[in-house]
């Protein structure tokens, strides 16, 4: 059976896309939650349309992200923490303090899309990856340094 994506589906395809799925699945999992629309004779002609539109907001959206992406690159931030005498932080950094940190540079970020590998809990220079899209994910460079009194 062919289907519209109405949304993304994880190992599927991405919404405005028209793939072709075993009947099963279409009936019982992308119809009924509203994730996809069945594509016939008679509709598919509007569908080709749709995602022509989609196609080209895609390409806008995948330049401004890109765009993104070598903004955050060059950036450098500097996040200042209470630490031990021997350089040891008392917590460790946390994504909120990185998007507070990319919003006063002028980068809009939610927490979630913020990947910290390993907990950093030492001062230095770390790397810590920024999730913009599935295939972009650029790394921003973060110095800890001690806190002044």
């Amino acid at each position: 059976m062919k289907v519209f994506l109405l949304k993304d589906v994880v190992n599927v395809g991405m919404a405005g896309e028209i793939i072709k799925v075993a009947d099963g699945f279409a009936a019982n999992f992308l119809l009924p939650r509203k994730l996809g629309i069945e594509v016939t004779a008679s509709n598919a002609k509007e569908f080709e349309n749709r995602l022509q539109k989609i196609e080209a907001h895609k390409e806008v959206v995948q330049s401004k992200t890109s765009m993104l992406a070598e903004r955050i690159k060059s950036l450098q931030l500097v996040l200042a923490y209470k630490m031990h005498d021997d350089g040891k932080l008392y917590g460790a950094v946390n994504p909120q303090d990185v998007v507070d940190a990319l919003a006063e540079k002028g980068v809009s970020v939610s927490k979630s899309q913020i990947i910290v590998d390993k907990s950093i809990k030492s001062k230095g220079l770390h790397s810590i990856t920024v999730k913009l899209s599935t295939s972009l994910q650029p790394a921003v460079s973060v110095k800890i340094v001690p806190e002044k009194a």
